[in-house]
C-alpha cells in the first residue's frame, strides 16, 4: 500500500530487572537466559515475513533482541538500525531501584507515578507527555524512510504503551487494559496522518515454553 508503512513493534526480552520489578529506566541492562530464548523465539516467528529493515533502542536489552531477528532473517544482512528515539522512558532518580523502594523512600512522587500524572517527572527523568511525543516523532521519523514496506521496531515497555495509545487515542493518564509482554508482537500502520492498531500481544511463538529450555 503506497504511503502506509506495516510496523511490527517488539518489546525486548526478558532481564533481571523485569523479574526483580526494578525500574530500568535509559540504564543499560541484559537480557537474561529467558529473555535470549525469547529472543530466539521471536526471530524465528518473524524469519518468514517479508521485511524491509528493522530498527532498535541503543539500549542492550532492546539491542540483543532486535539482533536476533535480523541475524535470522534471509534479507537483512543481520542489520540493526539504532535510534535513540526508541529509547525506554527516563526515570532519573527512580532508576536502579524496585517499585517497593519508590513507594518507601518517595510516597508523594510515587503517587504521581501511580496515577499517571501527565506532567509527572522523577528528578533527572522524563513525564508522560514528554514520552509520547518523542516516541510519535521518532516513529514518524522511521517510518517515513520506508513507505510501502514493512519494518520492525525493538524497543522498551514504555514505548509500546505510548504506541499503543497513540494508536487508540488514548490519552497517557487513561488506566492500562492492554499487555506489553516480553517479545510480544504487535502490529500496526502507520501513515503521515495516523498510527493505526492492527493486532497486539501475540504471544503464540511463546507457547509450549519449557523452563529448561533456556537454563533457568
Amino acid at each position: 500500500m503506497p504511503g502506509v508503512t506495516r510496523i511490527i513493534a517488539v518489546r525486548h526480552g526478558e532481564t533481571d530487572w523485569n523479574v526483580d520489578t526494578r525500574i530500568q529506566g535509559q540504564l543499560d541492562i541484559g537480557l537474561n537466559a529467558r529473555g535470549r530464548w525469547q529472543a530466539s523465539r521471536v526471530a524465528q516467528a518473524l524469519a518468514d515475513e517479508d521485511l524491509d529493515a528493522v530498527y532498535s533502542s541503543d539500549l542492550s536489552r532492546a539491542y540483543s533482541t532486535a539482533q536476533a531477528i535480523a541475524a535470522a532473517h534471509p534479507t537483512l544482512g543481520a542489520t540493526v538500525h539504532t535510534h535513540t528515539g526508541l529509547r525506554e522512558r527516563g526515570f532519573g532518580k527512580f532508576e536502579g531501584h524496585t517499585y517497593a523502594a519508590i513507594e518507601e523512600q518517595w510516597p508523594d512522587e510515587s503517587r504521581l507515578w501511580r496515577i499517571r500524572d501527565p506532567h509527572f517527572a522523577p528528578v533527572g527523568g522524563e513525564s508522560p507527555v514528554q514520552v509520547m511525543a518523542r516516541v510519535g516523532h521518532a516513529v514518524g521519523d522511521i517510518a517515513a524512510r520506508h513507505a510501502g514496506a514493512q519494518i520492525v521496531l525493538v524497543a522498551h515497555g514504555g514505548v509500546l504503551d505510548m504506541l499503543y495509545r497513540l494508536a487508540t487515542q488514548q490519552s497517557v493518564s487513561a488506566p492500562r487494559t492492554w499487555e506489553l509482554g516480553n517479545t510480544a508482537i504487535n502490529r500496526l500502520l502507520w501513515t503521515p496522518d495516523a498510527l493505526t492498531l492492527v493486532g497486539w500481544a501475540d504471544t503464540r511463538h511463546l507457547d509450549g515454553e519449557q523452563r529448561d529450555e533456556f537454563g533457568v
